[in-house]
């Protein structure tokens, strides 16, 4: 028996499913997950000693790849002055700055440990600023794993079919109306039927838990121009796109600025580091200064706050341009092989999904018509081939900025031997 195999079993014995967040179980394409043992870059090596090409990179945290030089002394170096304070340290300001000049919705920030806690927060401030209780979200944005959002959650839930959560509150979901990703009309019709009721509207500006599914041209101006009109909050949710798809987030790269972002994964370099943060007025509401309490006694940990910065410091434009030229090659490469297996493609900056349908979806119904059993197939053929991608089709594939040649190489190799064995 495989390690992985065996380690598996005895995960299952003392957690459920064996796994910590249920989509790494492998459910949804068959197999068991390979167990890690280390990572390298843009490669990844499990327990049994193989070694994948990683286009997961822990779900989009890792923009410099596994164990940048400059991330691991910058931690280093944060941790022998000490772990934890549960105080203010200098570092928390220069991070805090850092994120301030970076994406233009902010003018102030609060650090947090994780996306659900971002958003979490951001939800209550929304609801504490405006008065109003209403969250309007879009069907398949995942927000996090709390009780407001956790509602037409796609990612993990729909990999899982399940249509929301038990444990949720009755009262609490039918709080949140959900309309669809894509659909101005929808937005428009839910706030005039009930107006002056919702407190802010939540989207991920690039979906990225249905897949990698762009916004509309017009789509996010329309969401402005609408929440401006209502009186109610423009909250992006940039956990995954923040510093993924350009410097400056979604906001940066489409121009429009929201009244609040969220912000996770890469912000942290990989450590359990996120923020959330907008403009002053509404952050001044945050106590100690305002009523809306949040708090967190590892909020700004100093070890995390450390590779935050640290990999900022990466996030420099040729960064980003190694992405792109990736990104773009991987596309071009696998056109022709994506379209014979009856697939699309999409991609924004350094995220990208292959679809199982003939055409990219515009919202998660459109998502949903994806041909799971052939994306499971996929999978196989891409992991027997070394590539290690998402293991479901609501998910999407991230990119490193430490993607040269031979590892694009590797990554259409890979991906064209998946989608060969997705014909069955």
């Amino acid at each position: 028996m495989e390690r992985s195999e065996a380690l598996l079993a005895r995960a299952q014995r003392v957690i459920p499913g064996g796994v910590n967040s249920p989509v790494r179980a492998f459910r949804a394409v068959g197999g068991h997950p390979p167990f890690i043992a280390r990572g390298e870059g843009s490669w990844i090596v499990d327990v049994d000693g193989r070694r994948f090409l990683d286009l997961v990179q822990s779900w989009g945290a890792l923009l410099a790849g596994h164990a940048p030089p400059e991330v691991v002394a910058a931690a280093e170096g944060a941790l022998r002055a000490g772990s934890s304070f549960g105080a203010p340290t200098e570092a928390e300001v220069r991070l805090a700055e850092a994120l301030v000049a970076r994406l233009p919705g902010l003018d102030k920030v609060r650090l947090c440990s994780s996306g659900t806690e971002a958003t979490l927060h951001a939800v209550r401030l929304a609801r504490g600023a405006t008065g109003r209780d209403r969250l309007l979200k879009m069907d398949g944005c995942y927000h996090g794993a709390h009780d407001a959002v956790l509602v037409a959650a796609g990612s993990g839930v729909a990999t899982f079919g399940l249509p929301g959560s038990p444990g949720v509150p009755e009262a609490t979901a039918s709080a949140t109306t959900v309309v669809p990703f894509n659909d101005l009309d929808a937005v428009r019709a839910a706030l005039e039927a009930d107006p002056g009721a919702y407190a802010a509207i939540l989207v991920e500006p690039v979906a990225g838990n249905m897949g990698c599914v762009p916004p509309a041209p017009g789509y996010l101006e329309g969401l402005r121009a609408l929440a401006t009109a209502s009186g109610t909050l423009l909250i992006f949710d940039e956990v995954m796109t923040g510093f993924r798809v350009g410097p400056g987030g979604a906001q940066v790269r489409y121009g429009v600025r929201p009244d609040l972002t969220c912000l996770g994964k890469v912000v942290g370099g990989g450590f359990p580091l996120a923020a959330f943060g907008g403009r002053a007025d509404l952050m001044d509401q945050l106590a100690p200064v305002g009523p809306v309490y949040q708090g967190g006694t590892l909020s700004g940990n100093p070890v995390a706050v450390a590779a935050g910065l640290a990999t900022l410091a990466l996030a420099d434009d040729d960064a980003y341009a190694a992405i792109e030229a990736a990104g773009a090659r991987i596309e071009a490469e696998l056109a022709d092989d994506v379209a014979a297996a009856g697939a699309s493609m999409t991609r924004v900056g350094g995220m990208l999904t292959v679809f199982f349908r003939p055409t990219p979806p515009r919202d998660f119904a459109e998502a949903r018509t994806c041909d799971t059993a052939a994306f499971a197939r996929f999978h196989a053929g891409a992991l027997a081939a070394g590539v290690y991608l998402p293991p479901s089709q609501f998910e999407a594939c991230f990119l490193s900025c430490r993607l040269g040649a031979d590892e694009v190489d590797a990554a259409v190799r890979g991906m064209r031997a998946g989608l060969q064995a997705s014909k069955g």
